[in-house]
C-alpha cells in the first residue's frame, strides 16, 4: 500500500539553521545552487534563495555577486549567531536593565561564575 501521509513539516528557522550550517561547510563564498545540493536537492532553488535573503536582511549573511547571481557567506559561527539572535531580542526591549538583570538571575551558578570573568576580561582589555 502506497504511504499518502504528507512529508513533515519543518519547525520554524530549522530551514535556515541548515542553510547557514550549510555555509559553513563551504570553503568560502557559496551559491545558492551549491547550498541546495549541499542539503540534498529536496528543496526547491527559490526556496533556497528565499531563505538566503532572509538571513541576508537579519545581517546573518553577506552576498557578493558571483556571475549572474550571487555568492553567499555566513557572518560568524554558531557563537556569533546565538549572540546577535540575544542582542536583537534585548534591542526590542524597552526596560534593557531589567531584561538583564532576569537573565543574569536565571543563570546556573557557573555561568554566572564565566559571565563574570567574560565582563571582566572584556573591562581589562578596554583599559590598554
Amino acid at each position: 500500500m502506497a504511504d499518502h501521509r504528507r512529508p513533515r513539516r519543518r519547525g520554524q528557522g530549522e530551514l535556515e539553521v541548515q542553510v547557514l550550517s550549510a555555509l559553513r561547510e563551504a570553503e568560502g563564498p557559496a551559491t545558492a545552487g551549491w547550498v541546495q545540493e549541499r542539503l540534498g536537492g529536496d528543496l526547491a532553488y527559490t526556496t533556497v534563495i528565499t531563505i538566503l535573503t532572509r538571513l541576508l536582511a537579519k545581517g546573518v549573511v553577506t552576498r557578493e555577486r558571483a556571475g549572474r547571481s550571487f555568492a553567499w557567506t555566513p557572518v560568524s559561527d554558531q557563537a556569533g549567531l546565538a549572540a546577535h539572535k540575544m542582542r536583537r531580542l534585548l534591542d526590542g526591549e524597552s526596560d534593557r536593565e531589567a531584561v538583564l538583570a532576569s537573565f543574569v538571575t536565571s543563570l546556573a551558578p557557573d555561568d554566572e561564575r564565566l559571565l563574570r570573568e567574560l565582563l571582566e576580561q572584556a573591562k581589562d582589555e578596554g583599559d590598554d
